[in-house]
């Protein structure tokens, strides 16, 4: 089969490769759509915490496609796994896979996928509901352009930061009430009920400390590296005000709770309240481009790739 291969150099290239063969409890899935993430950004780099990584690795950690081996066969899913995903054929755990209807359009899918369930389930952590503010940090990227809409969807208040106006004018369409271009203002000096972060770095300190009392600050991201020293510090400055701070990952969710959040997704994208958001399309043999604009934070929305 197809995939695309981390060189020595770092780069991506297109290359013939040995059809991965399923094991005990895994599936192998014909891929249809690949969804493509900061996270394989990372994953070429060998950054990305318990992964590999680095040469010889297939970057993609979610795919669209159906299965073609064991109980599943025939089944059209949503496929995760750590990597592998940027290829023509994906293997992974039987009890990795999500159910996709049998007429819903793989790249609309796979633009949903691991970014709505990252979004949804952030936003249940936060116990975000009706008339609560919402702040989402990084809103243009895969995750934040899902969180705007879901946080809006429960009847929050969303305010989204983003880096132009061009970008802001598409968020305030998918219900943002209020944008922030960070390459041109401070950080907003108002008060959030819930702050959702898929960015991190060194301004986590000070969105941090926007939080107004018993507020839940969730990061879901990390595309700006670790934040400072002086996150902790922020929650003991502002201890009266009992503020919480959540680190998330979708890896530490239950398949049980993995599911239901997935159905909720699909629910509310089939009633028209929950919009997949593609930058791009792109051929398996563009993944070298695509990593080039994902590394640069240039796609508004899910970039897919497609295998064939």
């Amino acid at each position: 089969m197809r995939a695309a291969v981390v060189q020595e150099s770092g780069e991506l290239a297109t290359a013939e490769v040995a059809d991965p063969v399923p094991g005990p409890g895994q599936v192998l899935v014909d891929v249809e759509a690949i969804g493509a993430g900061y996270v394989d950004v990372m994953i070429s780099r060998g950054e990305y915490p318990g992964a590999t990584g680095g040469a010889g690795t297939v970057p993609g950690v979610e795919v669209v496609g159906r299965v073609r081996t064991g109980d599943l066969a025939g089944r059209r899913v949503l496929a995760f796994a750590g990597s592998g995903g940027y290829a023509e054929q994906f293997v992974t755990g039987a009890d990795a896979v999500l159910p996709v209807p049998e007429d819903a359009d793989a790249i609309e899918v796979v633009a949903l996928g691991m970014n709505a369930l990252v979004a949804h389930l952030a936003l249940r952590r936060a116990s975000a509901v009706a008339g609560e503010r919402v702040l989402v940090r990084g809103a243009g990227g895969g995750i934040g352009v899902l969180a705007t809409q879901l946080a809006r969807a429960i009847g929050a208040d969303v305010t989204a930061i983003t880096s132009s106006r061009a970008r802001g004018e598409r968020l305030r369409e998918l219900g943002a009430a209020r944008i922030f271009d960070r390459t041109t203002a401070e950080v907003p000096g108002d008060s959030y009920d819930v702050v959702i972060d898929t960015v991190a770095g060194p301004g986590t300190a000070r969105h941090l400390g926007l939080l107004g009392a018993n507020g839940r600050y969730v990061l879901a991201g990390a595309a700006g590296g670790l934040p400072s020293d002086d996150v902790v510090g922020t929650l003991l400055r502002d201890f009266h005000r009992s503020p919480s701070l959540f680190a998330f990952s979708l890896n530490s969710v239950a398949a049980p709770d993995l599911l239901r959040s997935w159905e909720e997704v699909v629910a509310l994208w089939r009633r028209g309240d929950l919009t997949p958001v593609v930058h791009d399309r792109l051929e398996l043999t563009d993944a070298a481009q695509v990593i080039e604009l994902l590394g640069r934070g240039a796609p508004f929305g899910k970039v897919v790739l497609l295998p064939r």
